[in-house]
């Protein structure tokens, strides 16, 4: 039951009906709006809810809807109900193309799984469709909505007659026209004019009798008259009798046409019944859309939990403003709360909260969805009861007040469990003292009924009675009592302060007024009011450090959070730069293994010489060297070096145990016999032909002389010329002045530049060494070794060899200076 008759127009539910229509694309629609009712049957609203919400999911995930021709074509079809009535072309046009849409509907929905819109797909189960009508209709009919000429063979042969009867009026005519013009009788720029469906020529009235014919028109100023000449009268009537043949054609076709559409009738209307709804369902939809409506969660019970829920009126009058309504928290609950007693300011948004109640809850059993979160709970009311504005009638002899009491007295006979009461100012509208009085009996007497509902007052008493009474509950709207100002927020669990005094003084009423008030009520009045504002300060305070906290603990959780994914991140890059170390040192560890056995094969095959030993030795301490620089400190990499020498030392051992099982008798070393350098000795420098004579040993290094030249060299790099006695000063001087002769012959032919580009390690740090030699002995100063551009290992070769170079006393500390491509080496005096 909903109470009183004007219940919608009180909570403004006329105005969502209108919101509605305006969404609609067709009468059948707002037709289906006008009759949307509060229901009472939990099954039908929960059926209407779901519809509507997967239309939603409809209007936001789905473009291809068909929407084409919502087209109400029930009037036509009842008509045909009569044999021999006919629908006329643009109705059968309009019929053609809304069925093609209910077709398409229908079509959409089949194509859909079950669980995407079950309660839509449901609905077009048993919707009747006619594709036989369709290809009637569309085969008689071209695509501007006219019969076709070959709609039967008679209209064929009428058209095709008339249009050759045009044809010869359309010729003769403008043989009639220029032979006017030539006579002077017409203007030059006069053309054939259409006057009541005949053809006929303008000419000037007083020229009229001058050509034959009869006059079917004048102007409005009688000064032409239109002329229908003579010569095509008869073929004008001929023309207007095949027009009224062709008339009765398309008639009897039509005829036809209903003959074979009125049986379906009946399935045609529930049809456009089902196109109505569907109009309905998507206006509900959109208008949902619209104000931010969603499906909360309901049940069959008066409870409910309401969050974010605002006044869809508001809400939309607020955001053609771009501003923010406000949003209503509300909680009825089962059983100590559920009759909510709302105080506070005036202005203060009571009334608003009042209505919302109303307006949403109603909405929701109309089938409507309502603008709240969609956490939300909803429940489900049999009765809507509401006492608010004023219902004075002068016809039925009743005040302001008799009438607030006309409304109690039907709420306590009617009201239930099941039934949801909203009262504005309750108890106003007499002397307070009586009117608080009756009004808390009416309170305590709902309250016992069971009764689910939203009160707003200013009475003090019934404050204390709901802070008292179980089932009852106080809210207060909140007041900013800084800038004298409502906040529009509902807070449950405390009462509100009146605040008369502070609006009182914003508005400017003088401060002995007040004081003299103050005094009039008493000081316990003014002290409980006095302590109501002090809660609402203290209650504000602390919700203030509250949603403080809370908001810090939210940016807390956010910054931990986003150290946690860095840390994560992190990880993950170390985690890949270990993986690409690995991979990296995995490499350097294979080139190591190469540049071993590189180096053990050439010490085999220069079997032992000391030179070549030194050289792979060093060539492999310049390996190591920039294995370091790459910084690839893995301990794998050691442990990996460690492995391969175990390997080897594996592999040997074993080889040794097969060949002493085999009786192989392993090959003993060559012994390497060590030649006795002494003073006097004839000697020769390795790489080098000239002989030369030591002059004096001291330690490991020998005093040489090379001819005129004498220079000091390692032993170890001497080696004895067989035949090592001393020869006679003939023979010396002879050798000596050869060996001097070859020197000056060498010095002019010395150039002091080496190029070593495209030569390998071994190979240029030879060279060099050679060249060196040369160098000292031709008593060059200065020698450029070019290496090319980037090429840093063969660079650090010949610095390493150029350190270790023992016979050039001169060049041991020479000056290197290093280019982009070369080395250059400037001799120290």
């Amino acid at each position: 039951m909903i109470y009183p008759a004007n219940f919608e127009e009180k909570i403004k539910f006329n105005r969502i009906r209108e919101h509605i229509k305006n969404n609609c694309m067709s009468n059948l629609g707002k037709e289906v709006v006008d009759e949307m009712q509060f229901s009472t049957n939990f099954d039908e609203t929960r059926l209407n809810q779901l519809q509507t919400f997967e239309f939603r999911r409809i209007c936001l995930e789905e473009d291809n809807f068909p929407l084409s021709y919502f087209i109400d074509v029930r009037e036509p079809l009842l008509r045909i109900r009569t044999e021999g009535r006919f629908m006329e072309e643009s109705e059968l046009f309009d019929l053609l193309r809304s069925l093609t849409t209910i077709s398409d509907i229908v079509r959409f929905f089949n194509k859909k799984d079950e669980e995407e819109y079950p309660e839509l797909k449901a609905l077009v189960a048993n919707v009747a469709v006619f594709p036989f009508l369709q290809d009637k209709i569309d085969f008689l009919l071209n695509k501007f909505g006219k019969l076709k000429d070959n709609a039967s063979p008679e209209l064929a042969r009428i058209r095709k007659e008339i249009h050759s009867k045009q044809n010869s009026i359309s010729r003769k005519l403008n043989a009639i026209l220029r032979k006017a013009k030539q006579d002077g009788l017409v203007e030059a720029d006069a053309n054939i004019a259409i006057r009541d469906g005949r053809s006929v020529i303008p000419i000037s009235s007083a020229n009229k009798r001058k050509l034959g014919g009869i006059v079917q028109d004048e102007s409005a100023t009688g000064k032409t008259s239109f002329i229908e000449p003579t010569e095509i009268v008869e073929i004008n009537n001929e023309v207007r009798e095949l027009e009224y043949a062709e008339r009765r054609e398309i008639v009897r076709i039509l005829i036809d046409v209903a003959d074979q559409i009125r049986p379906y009738i009946n399935d045609l209307l529930e049809s456009y019944k089902f196109m109505g709804t569907i109009d309905f369902i998507r206006a509900k939809a959109r208008f949902a859309l619209s104000i931010d409506a969603t499906l909360p969660d309901f049940h069959n019970d008066q409870s409910f939990n309401w969050r974010e829920s605002k006044h869809p009126l508001l809400h939309l009058q607020f955001k053609e403003a771009k501003k923010e309504v406000v949003p209503l928290d509300i909680e009825l609950k089962d059983p100590n709360q559920r009759l909510l007693l709302i105080s506070g300011p005036n202005a203060g948004g009571k009334s608003v909260c009042l209505q919302t109640v109303g307006l949403l809850q109603y909405m929701f059993q109309c089938g409507c969805l309502v603008p709240m979160h969609e956490g939300s709970k909803i429940g489900f009311f049999q009765d809507i009861f509401i006492d608010i504005g004023d219902e004075q009638s002068i016809e039925n002899d009743l005040s302001t007040y008799s009438s607030h009491l006309f409304n109690m007295k039907h709420f306590l006979r009617y009201s239930k469990k099941e039934t949801l009461i909203l009262i504005d100012e309750f108890g106003t509208g007499t002397e307070p003292m009586l009117g608080g009085a009756i009004a808390e009996s009416v309170l305590e007497q709902m309250n016992q009924q069971g009764v689910y509902g939203v009160i707003t007052t200013h009475y003090t008493n019934l404050k204390h009675m709901a802070s008292q009474t179980e089932g009852i509950e106080n809210g207060a709207m909140l007041f900013d009592t800084g800038r004298i100002m409502p906040l529009y927020k509902l807070q449950i669990a405390q009462p509100g302060s009146s605040f008369a005094f502070e609006i009182a003084r914003k508005i400017g009423l003088p401060e002995n007024i007040l004081n003299s008030a103050k005094d009039k009520i008493g000081q316990e009045h003014v002290d409980y009011d006095k302590n109501l504002r002090e809660i609402v300060r203290d209650k504000r305070y602390w919700e203030q450090k509250r949603n403080t906290i809370r908001i810090n603990e939210k940016r807390l959780a956010e910054v931990l959070e986003k150290y946690q994914l860095e840390l994560q991140n992190i990880k993950k890059e170390r985690k890949d730069v270990m993986e690409k170390a690995r991979l990296e040192a995995d490499q350097l560890l294979s080139n190591a293994n190469k540049e071993i056995e590189k180096t053990i094969r050439t010490i085999k095959e220069s079997q032992a010489e000391k030179e070549k030993t030194k050289l792979a030795r060093q060539k492999l301490d310049v390996f190591k060297e920039k294995a370091t620089e790459e910084k690839v400190t893995d301990a794998k990499i050691d442990k990996k070096i460690q492995q391969i020498k175990d390997r080897e030392e594996r592999k040997a051992n074993r080889k040794k145990e097969k060949e002493n099982k085999a009786g192989v008798t392993p090959e003993k070393p060559k012994k390497v016999i060590v030649e006795t350098i002494e003073k006097g000795d004839t000697v020769k420098l390795e790489g080098q032909s000239l002989p030369g004579e030591v002059l004096s040993i001291s330690g490991k290094e020998a005093t040489v002389a090379f001819g005129n030249i004498q220079t000091k060299v390692k032993v170890t790099r001497l080696k004895k010329v067989s035949g090592t006695k001393k020869t006679s000063a003939t023979s010396s001087n002879h050798v000596i002045s050869n060996v001097s002769g070859k020197v000056r012959e060498r010095k002019l032919t010395f150039k002091p530049d080496i190029d070593l580009r495209g030569l390998r390690g071994d190979e240029a740090i030879q060279m060099v060494i050679n060249h060196i030699d040369e160098a000292v002995m031709c008593e060059v100063n200065e020698v450029k070794i070019l290496h090319g551009k980037g090429n840093g290992i063969l660079r650090t070769l010949i610095r390493e060899q150029l350190a270790t170079i023992p016979f050039v006393r001169k060049f041991r500390d020479a000056h290197i200076q290093e280019g982009g491509s070369g080395i250059t080496i400037v001799q120290l005096e």
